[in-house]
Order: structure tokens, then C-alpha cells, then sequence
């Protein structure tokens, strides 16, 4: 009897297969095997007639899904077929939450067995987890694959609803998404906070005192038996005094005043006080805490969080890693008690095993906390890890250990010193029992540094004793702005507000930088100028769609809808047909918006008009007697905009760019322009007509306008510069600032060029020949495509599980494509950069070698055969879901 088990990656397939018995057949379903349409190109003849087949989804009977095979995946569909023609059984071992459901269900459904099935799911890849599983089968749940379509179908609803709508009001190729938009909010609104934001300033005094021997500092808080303001007396979000709050807000000249009057004075202990406090570790990981701690810790962002752990879970290393539940088995808990009594004794065990509940609003997915695989924890240092993936294993293996571990007892200690009418407050912390600190303290990456600076030692003071002020100074204080969002603290908000789910927030986040509606800056989202429009529009028109009271409850609705307790067909009736559906407000408010009303942006303390235009955002304003319009560089976001950068906008417009000074071998002015990717400069004036442009220069990245000299622009017009010849082959060695910042290139003629990027400590302008024959003489990172060499990688897809070589994304001149070795393949229709993934590469790869060698290799007679059968056997299979 044979048996064929079908899972997603090839990854996985590889690992699960040690623990079947020999005569099984593992087999990868690269992913998802059908799906909606992604493009017009692949909606179904038949279908195109219909207002509805743009939307994949026959809205007029009961929301029927139109599946199709997607493009580069029939040759896996074909594999699977031939392969389970030999099986006497079927296993479908895909992950065990919503989406691996789902991709079971459509494999049943495209597959058609006529032998037995059964629905495998396990929760880590381990001898003992894989044996219980097999044992333990179930059937496929219509529920959960029910909750799975409908998220699909709502999502593709809203997405390909308001989208259009968004193309004809403010711009192409805008989209707006149920989760998505309602996270582009939330920056935002921060965004807007910060504008609104009135920055209030205070000052109060602190003092360095001595006491035997010992330095500390006390901070003035009581002045004539009144409190000090502090930044807690102010409000976070606008800057002011909170109301009724009694305090006194001293100036500078008060302060100082302050200061002088306290000196040579006598200070004494007033009072002292100790208050024993202890702190208790944090749960296991789920998917949204285990994206904030990497966030915080490591500086991974959320999609290389889960890119990383994913591959962790697919190797044995970790548990399922899509999960809200912070739950852990009897069999962790043991080898977690285990570790701690091994490397910290048994005093650093707690008295008992802690077991944790889930506190995520609408909790579900896999059963477990992400933790290390297994009825034993491998220590990260034996595990043969490096790098990141090492890093993130360590981070799981502390936190999960730590949860096992008893509670740090602290003492919290505060002594207050009075000098004539005022009071200082000296605070300081001891730690009597380490517990849980050992192994893991949020935020940091080495425990034992970390304990130093929980520690905030003061000399054993009493009431009475009279410290020496060795030191008294006037401290300012300014209210800062509510904080912008990071990755962490985006998905923070989204999980605490019930908005998504935490297996969705990297791929949210990621859309969100990739089409332009937030920059990252320093771990910072910045909303752009987009989308300040998109969300403007959404909030006056759709405001139910971006609040996060009403997300939250459509996603309680798709819980209930996985738990059977509601139907899904009624609630997407519901949502999307009917007077108030989404449907028909769509089409009420298509006739109802003013585009050039949409494409305006209102910003706080700006005069001037700002819109969003076929080519990006641009002012509008009176400069004089004109209406004048100008483009705002691509970098610049709402926050970045003051009145000086409008006002040199407007100028450059009028008057022409700025003379930064004369070149002084051609005598020609060099003009600084603001362009769309930023400052550059150009060496003479623009002829008329057809006559050659003249020579321009940008700059590095980070270089801003006002730092930009004549001696600056003089050296970047010399770009690209000759350094000298190549000792080998005689050809010339020059250096030049290209797409990708600086590099050097030793240009071989016919035999082509060879590229290398400038390091850090670099300079393109100073960069002697013998640098660039040192750079020139280090491997590439990779090879190939040309400019690959000199280009950092959009993303980092992987290693090939044949030959370990490298995948890698990146952009070329025709648009994003992924590399492995020397072949190149373009990203098909529908894919971006975010939702490119190893498995996909390994399928797309896959069907191209064979095809390539194929074409290479065919006579030129049977070319037009060759290509009757191709087109033939690419042909989409079409399939809708049957009504039950």
C-alpha cells in the first residue's frame, strides 16, 4: 500500500519526510493551487460578458468564487495528478489554520480523489508530533474553509469595489483594502496628531548629591508645598496643560532664580521610603508579539520576522508560528523546566508550572505559543544556526524558557530631601531576586548587562542625614508629539483592536510601504501625501470601512462563521448588496465626490494648496500674480513640508533655480534644482529646441538641498570619473554614482563591464585607483544579470534546496524579477515583491529550465508545432465552487 502525502513547501516536504515510513510519497503543493483571478488577463472567457467577473466573484448567485489554476502552477497540478494515480491513500498534511485548511480543501476539489483521504495537522515537525498525527487524522472543516472563503471573497469585495473608485477620484493604480486602509489610518491620524501638536516648554532644577562617598541625583518636585510640573501634567496629544491640573509650570528666568536661591543651603532627609515589588515574565510568543519583540530587539521588520520563522518551523527548529495562543503543552512546559533547572538551578524555577491564557481578541489558529520544537529544547548555540535565523531561534528559546522561571523581586526605593521650601525626590531600584531576569528582559539582548541597568542604586540614607549638593542645574524640558507608529507598534494597535489577523500584519505593512502609502524611516511609518487623500476620501465617504470598532466586528463575524455559530452566505449578502450594501453606496457616492476636491490634502499650518496629480503629489499656490504649480520630490512627506521648502519650490518655479557659482574651467553657471527624487545640480543653461541638454548631477542619498556646495557640485558634474587603467588588461577603471548609490567599474570593451559598490568609508569623489582595484578584486555577490552585482537585493527569497545557491529579488530595467545563479525570471501579473516567496520561485524555476532548454534545442522546422503545444498545455483550467 502507498501512500501520498501533499503539503505546501518543499521545504517542508523535505524535513516531514524523515518521519514517515519509506513507503510514503511527500509532495509540495507550492502554495495555494487555486485561487480568484488576479488579473483580467486570467478571468475566463465565458465569464467576461458580466459586470461581475472583474471582481472573480459572481455576486448575483450566492457570491460564487471563480477558481483558477494560476499561472506557472498546472505543471504542479499535473505532477499531483500523475503522482496520486499511483497511491492507495491521500494525506493532506497542510498547515493547520484558515488558510492551510483552505489550500486542503481546493487540492480535494482540483484533485478528485477516488482513494481514501485524510486531513493530517500538526503544529511542529518532530518524530513524536508527526507519529501522533498520523494516528490522530480528521476530515477537512467546511468551517474553517467557510471562514477562509468568505475573508477571501469580503476582501476581494472592498478591494475591487473601492478601488476603482479611487483611480477615477484621486489616481491610478490606488487601492484601498479592508485591513489595509484601516492600518493607513492609524498612521494617519498620528500623522495629523503631530501637526496639531503645540509643543509646551518647562523647566525644573536637578541636584548631584553626595552622600559617604556615594554620587546620586534627586530631581526638585515640591516647590512652596506645591507639586512640580512634569511631562505627565501634559497632554500627549496636544501638548497642553491637562485641565484642572494644580501645579506650578516654572520658565527659565524662575528656575535660575530657583537655583541661586538653593545655594550653600542645607539639604536634609525628609522621609524615605521601600516598597517591595515583583515582576512576573511575559507569556510565550503569539505571531503579533513575536513581530514587536523581533522589531524592537533584532531590527527585523515584520515580513523578515515571519520569512525567518517560517523556514525555522519548516526545518524542526520552532513550533507553527501563526498563532494567536499563548498556550502551552505539558510536553514544553516540562522541557522549558527543564532547561532552567539545568542552567540556573532550581531556585529559578517557579513553584509551580505557569500556564497562560489568551487575552487577543477572537484567538484562534494554531493551538500553541510559537516556542522550539520538541520534548526537549535544543540549546540556540548547538542548533548549528547562524545568523538571523539563529537570533530568532535564541529570541523564542529565552522568552519560551522565561516563562517558566519565578517572578524577579525588586525594591523600589525613594527618598525625599528637603532644602528650605522645596522638596527633591532621589528614586532608586534593587534587585533581591533575580527570577526570569536571568534568561530574558524585554527590550535587550544580553541579560546579564541588563540586570546591571535594572538597578538604580542609592546610599543607605536616613531621616536626618544631610547629603552634599555637589551640583544644581537648570534642566529644559519640551513636550514632544505623539510618536509614530513602528512595525511593532502598528501591530500592537491592529491586535489589541481586534483589526486583522496577526498572520496578515507582514504583508500589510509590506503593501503599505510598496505602493506609497508610508515611508520607513529609522523603524518609523510615515504616511505620504497618498495617503492623506485616500484616507480623507475613505473617511468622508466609507467612514464605517476605516474605523476599527467596525473591522473588529466583521473580524468576530469571520470567527463565528469558523466556529459554525453563523452563516456565511447572509452576512455577505448583507455587506455588499441591499440599499446600504457596499454596492450600491459605491455607486451613490461615484456621482456625489468631487475629483478635484478628492485630490486636495489639508494640512495643518500649510497656506498653500496640495493635490495629488498623475505623477505624484504637487503644490498649487499664488506666487505673485501667478498660479503657480510645482512638483513635490518623491521623498517628502506631509511631515517634511515647511514653509521654507515651499517657498523654494515656488521660486525655482517662477525664477528659475538658484546660481550656487560659476564652473571654473567652462565659466558656465551651475544652477541647484529640486527634482523629483530630490536635489541635483546642472552645469549651464537649457538650450532651445533640439540642441544637446545640459550636463546634470544628483547626489547621494540623505544629501539634503542647503548642504550642497559649489565645490560639491563642481566634483559629482566630473562623475563618471577615470581613475586610471586596469594593470591586467590595460582597459580604464572609472568611478560614478549610479541607481544604486556609488561604485566602481572596470569597463573590458567587448569582454563587458565589471561593476563593484563603494563601501561606507568611501568616497566617490576621493577614491584612488589602488581602492578601486582592491574593490574590483572581491567576488561579487552575485553574478549575471547586468547591474545585479552592485545591487542590494529587494528581498531575500532563500536557498535552493538543490544546489544552495541563492534567490534573490530585485529590480531591473524592466521591471522586478527574482535571480538564482544565471537564470533571471520576471515576477508573473498579480505578484509583488511582498508576496513572492521561496516556493514560488522553486514552481516558477522549475517550469522555466525545461522550457528554455527546450526552445534552445528545437529545430527551426518544428518551431511553430513547438509553439501550438506550449500554448496548449498553459491553458488555464477554470473551476467554480459547486453551490451546497
Amino acid at each position: 500500500m502507498s501512500t501520498l502525502v501533499i503539503v505546501e513547501s518543499p521545504t517542508k516536504a523535505k524535513t516531514i519526510r524523515n518521519y514517515l515510513p519509506k513507503d510514503y510519497q511527500v509532495e509540495a503543493s507550492m502554495g495555494h493551487i487555486r485561487d480568484l483571478p488576479s488579473s483580467a488577463d486570467e478571468i475566463p472567457a465565458e465569464y467576461k460578458q458580466f459586470e461581475w467577473a472583474r471582481l472573480g466573484v459572481n455576486i448575483d448567485n450566492n457570491f460564487e468564487p471563480i477558481y483558477v489554476i494560476p499561472k506557472g502552477k498546472n505543471k504542479t497540478v499535473q505532477q499531483l495528478k500523475q503522482a496520486l494515480k499511483s497511491a492507495d491513500e491521500l494525506i493532506l498534511a497542510t498547515d493547520e489554520d484558515r488558510e492551510g485548511e483552505s489550500i486542503s480543501w481546493h487540492l480535494l476539489q482540483l484533485l478528485k480523489p477516488k482513494v481514501p483521504i485524510k486531513r493530517m495537522v500538526f503544529h511542529e515537525i518532530t518524530k513524536d508530533a508527526i507519529q501522533k498525527a498520523l494516528s490522530n487524522c480528521r476530515d477537512i472543516d467546511e468551517n474553517l474553509v467557510h471562514a477562509q472563503e468568505t475573508r477571501r471573497i469580503l476582501d476581494r469585495l472592498v478591494g475591487y469595489t473601492l478601488s476603482p473608485l479611487l483611480w477615477k477620484k484621486i489616481a491610478a493604480g490606488l487601492s484601498a483594502g479592508r485591513v489595509q486602509s484601516v492600518a493607513v489610518r492609524l498612521l494617519v491620524q498620528r500623522e495629523r496628531e503631530r501637526q496639531a501638536f503645540k509643543e509646551a516648554q518647562y523647566w525644573d532644577l536637578k541636584a548631584l548629591l553626595n552622600h559617604e562617598k556615594t554620587n546620586f541625583e534627586a530631581k526638585l518636585t515640591i516647590l512652596k508645598g506645591q507639586k512640580i510640573a512634569n511631562g505627565s501634567d501634559f497632554d500627549s496629544k496636544t501638548g497642553k496643560l491637562l485641565k484642572n491640573k494644580k501645579v506650578i509650570v516654572l520658565n527659565e528666568e524662575e528656575a535660575t532664580a530657583l537655583k541661586e536661591r538653593l545655594k550653600g543651603k542645607i539639604w536634609q532627609v525628609a522621609d524615605t521610603e521601600e516598597k517591595a515589588t515583583i515582576r512576573k515574565p511575559s507569556p510565550p510568543f503569539t505571531t503579533s508579539t513575536l513581530q514587536q519583540e523581533s522589531n524592537r530587539k533584532l531590527g527585523l521588520g515584520a515580513k523578515d520576522t515571519m520569512r525567518i520563522a517560517q523556514s525555522l518551523y519548516e526545518n524542526g527548529y520552532i513550533t507553527y508560528m501563526r498563532t494567536d495562543s499563548v498556550h502551552l503543552s505539558d510536553q514544553a512546559i516540562a522541557a522549558a523546566r527543564s532547561c532552567v533547572e539545568e542552567m540556573y538551578g532550581k531556585e529559578y524555577l517557579s513553584p509551580q508550572p505557569r500556564q497562560y491564557k489568551t487575552k487577543a481578541k477572537g484567538a484562534q489558529e494554531a493551538h500553541e505559543a510559537i516556542r522550539p520544537a520538541g520534548s526537549t529544547f535544543r540549546i540556540p548555540k548547538e542548533t548549528g544556526l547562524k545568523d538571523k535565523e539563529l537570533r530568532l531561534y535564541d529570541l523564542i528559546w529565552k522568552r519560551t524558557v522565561a516563562s517558566q522561571m519565578a517572578d524577579a523581586k525588586l525594591t523600589q526605593i525613594a527618598v525625599n530631601i528637603a532644602v528650605e521650601d522645596t522638596i527633591f525626590r532621589s528614586s532608586g531600584k534593587r534587585i533581591d531576586f533575580a527570577g526570569f531576569f536571568r534568561a530574558y528582559v524585554e527590550g535587550t539582548d544580553d541579560p546579564e548587562a541588563a540586570l546591571e541597568n535594572q538597578e538604580v542604586i542609592l546610599p543607605n540614607l536616613q531621616v536626618g542625614d544631610k547629603p552634599q549638593c555637589k551640583q544644581l542645574d537648570v534642566i529644559h524640558h519640551e513636550t514632544q508629539p505623539p510618536a509614530r507608529y513602528t512595525e511593532a507598534s502598528l501591530v500592537k494597535t491592529l491586535e489589541s483592536e481586534g483589526v486583522g489577523r496577526p498572520s496578515t500584519y507582514a504583508s500589510i505593512i509590506g503593501t503599505i510601504v510598496e505602493r506609497g502609502y508610508a515611508q520607513l524611516r529609522n523603524k518609523a511609518l510615515i504616511p505620504t501625501f497618498t495617503a492623506f487623500a485616500v484616507i480623507a476620501l475613505l473617511e468622508k465617504n466609507f467612514a464605517e470601512l476605516v474605523d476599527t470598532k467596525f473591522t473588529s466586528k466583521m473580524e468576530q463575524s469571520l470567527d463565528n462563521i469558523a466556529s459554525g455559530n453563523e452563516k456565511w452566505l447572509p452576512y455577505l449578502d448583507k455587506f455588499y448588496r441591499g440599499e446600504s450594501g457596499l454596492q450600491n453606496q459605491v455607486k451613490i457616492r461615484e456621482t456625489q465626490i468631487d475629483p478635484q476636491t478628492a485630490k486636495a490634502i489639508e494640512l495643518e499650518n500649510i497656506d498653500v494648496t496640495v493635490k495629488i496629480g498623475k505623477f505624484g503629489a504637487y503644490l498649487e499656490a499664488n506666487y505673485g500674480e501667478e498660479l503657480v504649480k510645482s512638483s513635490i520630490p518623491a521623498d517628502l512627506t506631509p511631515s517634511d513640508l515647511d514653509p521654507q521648502q515651499i517657498e523654494t519650490l515656488l521660486k525655482q518655479k517662477v525664477e528659475g533655480p538658484p546660481i550656487l557659482g560659476i564652473h571654473p574651467e567652462t565659466q558656465e553657471p551651475i544652477y541647484l534644482l529640486i527634482g523629483t527624487y530630490g536635489p541635483y545640480v546642472q552645469l549651464g543653461d537649457k538650450p532651445q529646441g533640439k540642441a544637446k541638454k545640459p550636463k546634470t548631477a544628483s547626489f547621494p542619498k540623505g544629501i539634503q538641498a542647503e548642504d550642497i556646495t559649489l565645490e560639491m557640485a563642481i566634483g559629482y558634474l566630473t562623475l563618471p570619473r577615470t581613475l586610471g587603467e586596469h594593470p591586467d588588461t590595460g582597459k580604464p577603471i572609472k568611478t560614478s554614482l549610479g541607481r544604486f548609490g556609488a561604485y566602481v567599474v572596470h569597463d573590458q570593451g567587448t569582454e563587458g563591464k565589471d561593476y563593484r559598490s563603494l563601501k561606507k568609508e568611501d568616497n566617490v569623489l576621493t577614491i584612488s585607483l589602488d581602492r578601486a582595484l582592491e574593490l574590483l578584486a572581491q567576488p561579487k555577490a552575485t553574478r549575471g544579470r547586468r547591474g545585479t552585482a552592485t545591487q542590494t537585493p529587494l528581498k531575500e527569497l532563500g536557498l535552493h534546496p538543490e544546489d544552495n545557491e541563492a534567490i534573490n529579488v530585485y529590480q531591473g530595467p524592466y521591471g522586478v524579477y527574482f535571480k538564482h545563479g544565471k537564470t533571471n525570471v520576471k515576477l508573473p501579473d498579480g505578484e509583488t515583491v511582498e508576496s513572492m516567496n521561496l516556493d514560488k520561485a522553486l514552481l516558477l524555476l522549475k517550469d522555466k529550465t525545461p522550457a528554455t532548454k527546450k526552445t534552445t534545442t528545437a529545430k527551426k522546422t518544428t518551431t511553430k508545432k513547438a509553439t501550438t503545444t506550449k500554448k496548449a498545455t498553459t491553458t488555464k483550467k477554470i473551476t467554480t465552487k459547486k453551490i451546497t
